[in-house]
């Protein structure tokens, strides 16, 4: 049993995630990309050499941060999204840092994100790959 909206009679909570979520991405990129190009310049140009470990750190702490301290990142905040447990609570640190690294994972193997996007458009919650295996969900924002 879960404490999250039921997706049948509570549709409002899913309506749209998945767009929105697509759209979260997009403004999430932009801004880790933003973030590498100041650490690039403020490393006098060093960090270039190191551009996909710069990337994938600053990516990786950036998320973790951001979803421990509100349950979203700026890019889904942005979206009106939240992700939730199964009980319904905003995610901790922990369950930021295992989020991050489920994410992380899946974007390595191309498979296994596109099991996660095809999970996202056809699962009555919508949930990714990660989603499910760590019992969270993306919401549209209370209230």
């Amino acid at each position: 049993m879960s404490a999250l909206p039921d997706p049948d009679y509570q549709a409002e909570f899913y309506s749209g995630v998945a767009p929105k979520r697509l759209i979260a991405w997009l403004v999430d990129s932009l801004i880790i990309f933003t973030l590498c190009l100041v650490t690039v310049l403020l490393t006098a140009f060093v960090g270039i050499f190191i551009w996909p470990l710069l990337y994938l750190v600053i990516g990786f702490v950036y998320r973790t941060v951001t979803i421990a301290n509100g349950s979203a990142t700026w890019g889904m905040r942005f979206t009106g999204l939240e992700l939730r447990d199964l009980s319904g609570r905003r995610l901790d640190a922990g369950q930021a840092a295992l989020h991050t690294a489920g994410y992380s994972i899946s974007l390595a193997i191309p498979v296994l994100q596109v099991i996660s996007v095809i999970m996202m458009l056809t699962t009555a919650r919508g949930q990714g790959l990660s989603d499910a295996l760590l019992g969270t969900v993306m919401l549209n924002r209370r209230g």
